[in-house]
């Protein structure tokens, strides 16, 4: 097969050590020649490029001579100055030489840029948050006994919290139930989910050695209707929100405020004395209505006080579970239950 190359073509070739076949028009002699000469361009090249790096080279070890022999070693800008003077003392050609080298470039660049124009980028599209399902608190929650209280927890879908969820927690009896304690908890976990009740495993352990401390102990959901109990003695536990959702997250002020409205029905049926706040959470809940400038106390300093929620005593406490990890803290939580007993016994057990 014969190959039509002209000679910078059959240079090319040559160079790369590629052998073809010459025709018997073509001037082999010609081409060897420009072989030859793009051989000797390259040669002076890389002798330019070796040249430019010696004379650097020996620049700079010229001022670093100079910097040896100076006695002024006391001025700090004195080795800068002598070293950009050597990395700038080049020969013109040298110079003259790079400059041509880097405008080529630019100009085919540029060349290849008008010759094919890239369409304008277009930005890209702006996605929003996916919407959540949110939807109106059931109707009529303030009259609700406890079976329509515990039907509408169940079906809510008033706050994100919903999504995912497997089991609402939320201890509803059977029946109209009287205590004079309510303790509430914080949101629910993974442990409290599953059994669908508050305060479980290790932390409702606690908590129910420390409500039989004082003589309390907590209402059963599943205790038999009729059974009799002594509401003195009688501790309703809840926590401030009745869902957890598939994906763990801090509740917003919407999640609190759709399950503050369950919790106002759970206290008017209970009807407690005293209400037991256990978390950050819980006391912020309890106190953004009647005590808003108590938000900004951290927990421990709204201990040791008596505040109020919609007229019932709130007294605010640690969680258990925090309680588990710090264990010196359960005696400011004894402390804590003392002032739940006295006011939920109410003035004159205190006189």
């Amino acid at each position: 097969m014969r190959l039509d190359l002209d000679t910078r073509q059959r240079a090319m070739l040559a160079e790369m050590g590629v052998h073809v076949w010459w025709p018997a028009s073509a001037a082999p002699d010609a081409a060897l020649d420009a072989v030859a000469a793009a051989n000797l361009q390259a040669d002076s090249d890389r002798q330019n490029v070796i040249e430019d790096v010696a004379a650097t080279a020996h620049s700079i070890r010229a001022a670093g001579q100079k910097l040896a022999n100076s006695s002024s070693a006391s001025s700090a800008s004195a080795p800068s100055l002598l070293v950009a003077e050597a990395l700038t003392s080049r020969p013109v050609a040298t110079q003259s030489r790079s400059a041509e080298q880097q405008q080529a470039p630019s100009t085919s660049a540029s060349t290849s840029t008008q010759a094919s124009p890239s369409p304008p980028r277009q930005p890209p599209t702006a996605r929003g948050p996916a919407p959540a399902i949110v939807m109106p608190l059931a109707a009529g929650i303030a009259q609700m006994e406890w079976p329509a209280l515990a039907e509408s927890v169940a079906t809510c879908q008033a706050c994100s919290m919903c999504l995912g969820r497997q089991t609402p927690v939320l201890a509803a009896p059977p029946e109209q139930l009287r205590a004079h304690w309510l303790v509430l908890g914080e949101p629910p976990d993974d442990a409290q989910e599953r059994a669908g009740a508050p305060f479980v495993q290790d932390a409702g352990l606690l908590l129910d050695n420390m409500l039989k401390a004082v003589g309390v102990r907590r209402h059963l959901p599943d205790t038999p209707p009729g059974e009799p109990h002594d509401p003195a003695h009688t501790a309703y536990l809840s926590l401030v929100l009745k869902c957890r959702p598939a994906v763990p997250t801090a509740p917003d002020a919407q999640a609190l405020a759709a399950c503050a409205h369950y919790l106002c029905r759970e206290i008017a049926l209970v009807q407690p004395k005293v209400i037991l706040a256990m978390g950050r959470l819980a006391m912020q809940v309890l106190l953004s209505v009647d005590h808003p400038q108590g938000l900004k106390l951290p927990l421990g300093k709204l201990r040791g006080q008596v505040w109020h929620y919609q007229g019932v005593p709130v007294v605010v406490t640690y969680p258990p579970t925090y309680l588990l990890r710090n264990a010196p803290d359960k005696a400011r939580a004894w402390e804590d239950l003392c002032l739940a007993l006295d006011v939920a016994r109410g003035p004159a057990a205190q006189l």
